[in-house]
């Protein structure tokens, strides 16, 4: 990951866990704006359902946090046993994280859309996690760089949510509150992963090219 990507990608995600931990951690969660939200959309929420919360928030900050420093090959040879500490971190975060956040998406503002959006950004963080831990078993470490990228764009969701969920906001206003979570439900990580997949893709072929350059030459 380039120098310049990863200042802006890391100084996003420490400014968006430095605001959840405040919001959700700090305060009571009850207050939040979005669990206030969901209780005047007449929302029942149980103590199991806050308890699912804190797990996401906090493994999923976690997450959030540690992700580019474990992509940051700089780091990771400089230090190979740091790099596996926190690459065990991390996907222990999304285990928790993402099973956490699989309850909660079954239980999501905006109906059966908004459900299945975050269901698969769920089920999507598990899988790629999975891929990755898989490849690096097998010394795979090309594969696990790929699937580490892909994960990481999910992971990256929590940000481009809380991007994406003001502007809806400021656009449609409140009264359209559910369909526009609805939509921000596929819209905080779809993106995600298509740009993660053709910077993959991009980088491969050029590491292709100069293979074929270096035969040829």
């Amino acid at each position: 990951m380039k120098k310049k990507l990863w200042l802006i990608v890391c100084g996003l995600a420490l400014f968006i866990a430095g605001y959840s931990i405040v919001q959700y951690l700090l305060f009571d969660a009850r207050q939040a704006g979005f669990v206030q939200l969901k209780l005047m959309l007449s929302a029942t929420l149980n103590s199991f359902w806050y308890v699912m919360l804190y797990i996401h928030i906090v493994f999923g900050v976690l997450a959030l946090v540690i992700g580019p420093f474990t992509l940051s090959s700089k780091l990771r040879e400089k230090n190979v046993k740091r790099h596996r500490i926190l690459g065990n971190m991390y996907m222990v975060s999304i285990l928790f994280g993402g099973l956490a956040g699989l309850y909660l998406a079954l239980n999501a503002t905006g109906g059966w859309v908004a459900q299945l959006g975050f269901a698969l950004l769920s089920i999507g963080w598990l899988i790629t996690m999975f891929q990755a831990l898989v490849h690096i078993k097998k010394r795979n470490i090309q594969g696990h760089q790929k699937w580490m990228l892909r994960n990481y764009a999910l992971t990256f969701a929590a940000v481009t949510l809380r991007i994406w969920l003001p502007l809806f906001t400021v656009l449609f206003g409140f009264d359209y509150f559910q369909y526009s979570y609805a939509v921000i439900a596929w819209l905080c990580w779809v993106p995600n992963f298509i740009v993660m997949e053709w910077y993959i893709q991009r980088k491969l072929h050029a590491l292709m090219d100069n293979r074929h350059v270096t035969k040829t030459t």
